[in-house]
């Protein structure tokens, strides 16, 4: 009777396993930044880009947001990304996927005068995310525009002819994907309502701008 009892627990065990799921990897996806990714300019939290992004994406992804308001790509300018706190945390996450949206700062005087580190610095950022994981996608974002004559010493004059082609021309050597953030925002001056930052309708555009960007077929 025991053995008999035992059998049946056995095979209804098995019975279980072959109707179990495997559990499903997440993939872990770092949005490393300045003001725009931390989530200056939009009323509600909700709305921040990575936290749009992370609803879009659904279950099986996990967003962080590592942004730092006024951090710049050039490790000379007067807020450098690596030496935020976030860029160390932003590493240990060992990102699956990190989108970079740096370049904004940079524009401001005193930071452009050093603008000879500009494609050094972003080089290292990216080799540092494929150090920490070797099977890191990394994208890089160009900045969004800059309306008008600008705020907060952010200059339009050098983001679009200056740094997004350096951005593009880093991303090409290191065959890269660009994610254009500033296409996506041109023309729409009413979602930059301080100039520079983007609100909730804005941040919007950013999140379906990179999720389009993370499932468009390679060229």
């Amino acid at each position: 009777m025991k053995r008999t009892a035992f059998i049946t627990l056995a095979a209804a065990a098995a019975a279980f396993a072959g109707f179990a799921q495997p559990a499903h990897a997440i993939t872990k996806v770092a949005c490393v930044g300045d003001s725009i990714t931390a989530g200056a300019g939009v009323k509600d939290p909700a709305k921040r880009y990575p936290t749009q992004l992370g609803v879009l994406l659904g279950k099986d992804y996990e967003v962080k947001n590592f942004g730092v308001s006024g951090s710049t790509m050039l490790d000379q300018g007067d807020k450098p990304y690596k030496k935020e706190k976030a860029f160390t945390q932003a590493l240990e996450f060992k990102p699956d996927i990190v989108v970079i949206k740096l370049g904004t700062n940079d524009s401001k005087p005193q930071n452009w005068a050093k603008k000879e580190g500009f494609a050094d610095s972003t080089k290292s950022l990216v080799e540092a995310f494929q150090k920490a994981n070797p099977k890191a996608k990394v994208y890089l974002c160009t900045p969004a525009p800059v309306i008008s004559s600008g705020n907060f010493g952010i200059r339009e004059e050098i983001v679009k002819p200056e740094i997004i082609p350096l951005v593009k021309q880093v991303a090409g050597e290191m065959k890269l994907e660009v994610i254009d953030i500033y296409s996506a925002l041109a023309g729409k001056d009413a979602l930059l309502p301080d100039r520079v930052h983007p609100n909730d309708e804005g941040a919007t555009v950013i999140a379906k701008t990179v999720y389009e960007a993370l499932f468009k077929p390679r060229s």
